[in-house]
């Protein structure tokens, strides 16, 4: 499948050109790639692990093409880093390596491929099958997400030099997989959507034909997840198809599960209420304001033979609220797990009241002794901002609340050192007391 973009090259600031010579000389590996200087501040973000300088941190440069790899440097002259710059996008340079010894070609992405897959193989175990095979800069891979769904790969890219790369980097890949007995059969690419505007580029969905790799279009694919199989619909399911970060999250609920009546609020496939049901619980009622949601999580039920588990469709505010109003308190174990609430700082204070409100709500339904799974997956509601409104909530619905844990993502999405939009995943338990 080709994909045609449109790239914005107008730029939104007009640094001043680079014109004295750096203090210290590239290495060969680095010759001939366009400079950029940058502020202090984002010299000392980089260094400290951060992947991006924004637009108002580069103070000069050599104007580089957008999507080209460039070289940054320190306002003294000394080399900082590689990395993809786009004179449109507020993440104006995306580092790729801090190492100016390396050569970024496809050699480079083999080996970034080989770290990738190692690391999963080695944390994930036999859960490799299924997972997260790339986490952007966690990874080294600016702006790219794969997934690995059994034979079939879910590609997202969201950085405009990546996507000028993609064919290449995600070859690598397959040739990495390839050579440890994993055969991929079809790669799905769901490029689409806010962050590629803002990056300048189109939307890209399709299956990516990749010559000498034999690949095929395939839709559907079943996986097992814990023990449960789910069907994952990898066109047109929610970002690439499955949430893969709560795998873990999912089990340390069912965990407690047993004998329990369990409500799971934006069940999206089933996920949380399939692993309580499989787990014993009494009886099992996951909701979503999605019927197409709903339908695949009914899907998923009848062919893990789960009779101990029902999913309707309704707005998880309404229904609580209603549940309220009508006395309704037979669930023991609440599970919250929302779509973001705020996707930018702007809107955080209003992102914070919502989670507030889910949580108060829910935590008046549950008795003393009842069990709390709240979630949040948006990055800019920080852990100390989550916290701060889930004890908010415990005050305004007059419980006390006992931790018993607090999670994040499953290790196949790395916290990256520096960068603490990488921690995105909040998954708190708790027992109202």
């Amino acid at each position: 499948m080709l994909c045609y973009h449109i790239y914005c090259s107008k730029k939104k600031t007009e640094p001043e050109l680079l014109s004295a010579a750096p203090e210290r000389e590239l290495t060969d590996k680095m010759d001939g790639l366009k400079r950029i200087t940058v502020s202090e501040k984002a010299e000392k973000e980089i260094k400290n692990g951060f992947p991006w300088a924004y637009d108002t941190e580069v103070t000069a440069d050599d104007r580089p093409e957008d999507g080209e790899v460039c070289v940054a440097y320190t306002k003294r002259g000394r080399y900082l880093a590689a990395g993809f710059y786009n004179s449109v996008s507020k993440l104006r340079f995306r580092v790729i390596s801090k190492n100016a010894n390396d050569t970024v070609d496809a050699a480079f992405w083999k080996r970034r491929a080989e770290w990738a897959v190692d690391y999963r193989t080695r944390v994930m175990g036999k859960d490799f099958s299924c997972c997260r095979l790339v986490f952007g800069d966690a990874d080294g891979f600016p702006g790219l997400t794969v997934d690995r769904y059994e034979d079939v790969l879910c590609v997202e890219v969201n950085c405009l030099g990546m996507d000028r790369l993609k064919e290449t980097v995600i070859s690598a890949l397959l040739d990495v997989l390839a050579e440890r007995g994993v055969r991929i059969s079809s790669v799905m690419e769901r490029s689409e959507g806010r962050n590629r505007e803002l990056e300048g580029m189109t939307d890209c969905v399709g299956y990516m034909d990749l010559p000498g790799y034999g690949l095929s279009e395939k839709r559907d694919v079943t996986i097992t997840e814990n023990g449960i199989r789910y069907i994952v619909d990898v066109q047109e399911g929610q970002k690439t198809g499955y949430f893969l970060d709560q795998k873990y999250n999912r089990a340390a609920a069912a965990r407690l599960a047993r004998g329990m009546n369990v409500l799971d609020c934006c069940t999206h496939t089933g996920g949380f209420a399939l692993n309580c049901a499989a787990a014993g619980a009494e009886c099992v009622l996951g909701i979503d304001i999605s019927q197409t949601a709903v339908d695949r999580s009914r899907e998923n039920a009848a062919l893990n033979g789960l009779t101990n588990v029902n999913f309707e469709k309704h707005d998880v505010f309404e229904f609580l609220r209603s549940a309220m109003e009508s006395g309704d308190r037979r669930w023991n174990m609440i599970i919250l797990d929302p779509p973001a609430f705020t996707k930018s700082r702007a809107t955080v204070r209003n992102a914070s009241e919502g989670y507030e409100q889910i949580n108060t709500l829910a935590m008046r339904l549950l008795p003393r002794g009842g069990y709390l799974v709240t979630c949040s997956c948006s990055r800019f509601m920080t852990p100390e901002l989550f916290s701060q409104a889930v004890e908010s909530a415990a005050y305004k619905a007059r419980v006390s609340l006992r931790t018993v844990e607090k999670r994040g993502a499953s290790p196949d999405h790395p916290v990256l050192s520096g960068a603490p939009d990488t921690e995105y995943l909040k998954c708190y338990i708790y027992q109202v007391v």
